[in-house]
């Protein structure tokens, strides 16, 4: 029997949300409900993230433990108000030569996706028609190597980077690894971005080769922890900050401060478990936005 459909109103824009008491997270009994509760809150710190960049979501229509689908194209019942912004696909898996992305700007578009049950959020290091302004890395720990490792790569890249006077913030993946976000100039193309990338991960693991890895193949992994430069390829997306990943619990993508880096490199936290949407929330409350720097751009990388 189908759940009851609620109408309500978004900042003007009449919406049907449907199924809230759908249990999208059975382990933690976490709601479609609570999914879009924790988005519309969310939201202040979390949009301007998303704003200008092609959205590419994950669906769980039947929860986490239900299957799911990755979806760049807008919907085909997408609303007239939702922005769309048709782009090339280069390499697109079902042939398209372009897709008609949607564009997260405001809160009426994140309530709307949140009730499709899109739980993961991920956007390019770019904006729409520009060159990136942003520079990821993704620190993935091989076992037996863990969020410890990642901390600890985290603090060897942030003072590698600071060398080359570019900032880095820290945020946890919402699995079991990091990310480190960097502010930059976007006047570079993502070949440079990934070429300087590459170079500062390949220092890295010469200078620290029982601790890091920068080539891709999964056999060097075990107990290393993978510095994954390629992230910034221009058909790359990453986890946006603040999104719900698809975990046991409503684990958060989460900005980290250095001081917990710190902590978490020296063991003095326990893994730096991943943060739930309920505690992410009380962080922002009381921290604000902590990669809120990432929005006033940066410097040019040094060339590779």
């Amino acid at each position: 029997m189908p759940g009851e459909r609620l109408r309500v109103d978004v900042e003007g824009r009449a919406l049907e949300l449907s199924n809230l008491d759908k249990v999208l997270y059975p382990e933690a009994g976490f709601t479609k409900g609570e999914v879009i509760d924790y988005y519309t809150r969310i939201a202040p710190v979390l949009l301007p993230h998303l704003a200008e960049r092609a959205l590419t979501r994950i669906r769980f229509p039947n929860g986490v433990t239900g299957g799911s689908f990755f979806e760049k194209n807008a919907p085909a019942a997408t609303p007239g108000w939702v922005r769309t912004e048709t782009l090339p696909a280069p390499g697109s898996s079902k042939g398209r030569e372009t897709i008609d992305y949607v564009v997260a700007d405001d809160l009426p578009t994140l309530v709307w996706l949140a009730n499709l049950a899109a739980l993961e959020l991920h956007t390019p290091q770019w904006k729409i028609g520009e060159h990136p302004d942003m520079m990821v890395v993704d620190l993935d720990p091989g076992p037996p190597a863990a969020l410890r490792q990642c901390c600890q790569v985290a603090l060897l890249m942030r003072d590698r980077l600071a060398e080359d006077g570019i900032d880095s913030y820290p945020k946890t993946s919402g699995k079991k690894g990091m990310q480190l976000c960097c502010p930059i100039a976007g006047t570079q193309d993502a070949e440079d971005v990934s070429a300087y990338a590459k170079r500062i991960a390949q220092e890295l693991e010469r200078a620290h080769p029982k601790l890091v890895v920068s080539k891709m193949a999964k056999n060097l992994r075990p107990g290393k922890v993978f510095i994954d430069w390629s992230q910034n390829n221009a058909a790359k997306t990453t986890v946006s900050p603040y999104s719900l990943r698809a975990q046991s619990v409503p684990s958060v993508s989460t900005p980290l401060t250095w001081d917990e880096v710190e902590a978490g490199a020296a063991g003095k936290r326990p893994s730096t478990k991943p943060y739930t949407a309920g505690e992410v929330l009380k962080r922002v409350e009381k921290q604000g936005d902590l990669l809120a720097p990432l929005l006033d751009g940066g410097p040019e990388l040094p060339a590779a």
